[in-house]
């Protein structure tokens, strides 16, 4: 099988939903503030960037979370993230990033009364949410959102200011506000129409092609991920292999012909490792 090679999309082709232009075009204030306003339904008072494309990583764990845009209000918190292709456990994304969101926050000596009210935003392109396991029935709706709310009781309310809306561009005909259709449209198709804000961004997306500094970035950040791309790709290789040899290895100490020593040198395994595989089979005859 042919091993797929990664391709850098150029430049000149990127639109507002691709990874780097997004960034770009929301690390402008303003446009940051209306986006934010039109799709959580919210005002915003004072936009700040704590790190855009933040890591949060807490001292207990080495898996941390770059988002997309981290920004703060007064007293809000709120995260927006582009997916421009189909992703899987998407609860559990939106649980996650609010979970390191929180853990941000309480880390910098804020008690857990004074957490603020926090928003985490995904624009999707494609329907993120379907009826089976095989994505073929789709719920169709242009948003999703969740809030923590009593099972027994809708009236009651967790309120813990914790919000997660989920947008779907591809049902964009079916949302009824005209802004957030015209928006959703642009996001579905790169097709700004008439809509004022959709023709700003298209705008400020061809004014950032043309920016040396992001395209001197831009083709910084995708090296980077190709040496990340290259090294996971030989990782997997390595550990295919060292597998297929573990394998092999305990067939033969299953057939009880050669010594660990010999199994050992025909399989590139060291005799420690023969002697753990013979420790487990044994165990697993008891």
């Amino acid at each position: 099988m042919t091993e797929k090679t990664y391709h850098q999309k150029p430049v000149d082709e990127l639109t507002f939903t691709d990874d780097g232009m997004f960034q770009a075009v929301m690390r402008n204030p303003d446009i940051c503030a209306e986006l934010v306003e039109r799709l959580l339904h919210i005002k915003v008072g004072h936009v700040e960037y704590p790190e855009l494309e933040k890591t949060i990583k807490p001292f207990y764990t080495t898996k941390g979370v770059r988002l997309d845009v981290y920004l703060k209000d007064n007293d809000k918190i709120i995260d927006v993230e582009m997916q421009s292709y189909p992703q899987d456990d998407l609860g559990n994304r939106t649980r996650y990033y609010q979970s390191m969101i929180d853990m941000d926050s309480l880390m910098k000596g804020q008690d857990y009364t004074e957490l603020k009210e926090s928003y985490v935003l995904f624009i999707c392109k494609n329907e993120p949410f379907y009826k089976d396991a095989e994505n073929k029935n789709p719920y169709g709706l242009p948003c999703y959102t969740f809030q923590n709310t009593c099972k027994e009781s809708n009236e009651v309310n967790l309120n813990d200011k914790s919000l997660k809306v989920i947008y779907n561009a591809s049902a964009y005909k079916q949302e009824k506000d005209e802004k957030l259709r015209a928006f959703l449209h642009f996001i579905s198709t790169n097709e700004p129409g008439e809509d004022d804000f959709s023709k700003r961004l298209s705008k400020i997306v061809e004014q950032t092609k043309d920016n040396e500094k992001f395209r001197s970035d831009y083709a910084a950040m995708n090296l980077h991920d190709r040496d990340i791309m290259r090294a996971a790709k030989k990782e997997g290789r390595e550990e295919g292999a060292q597998q297929k040899a573990e394998e092999a290895a305990i067939n033969l100490l299953k057939m009880k012909i050669l010594s660990d020593e010999q199994i050992a040198q025909a399989q590139g395994l060291t005799v420690e490792k023969v002697q753990e595989l013979k420790t487990q089979l044994e165990a697993e005859k008891k």
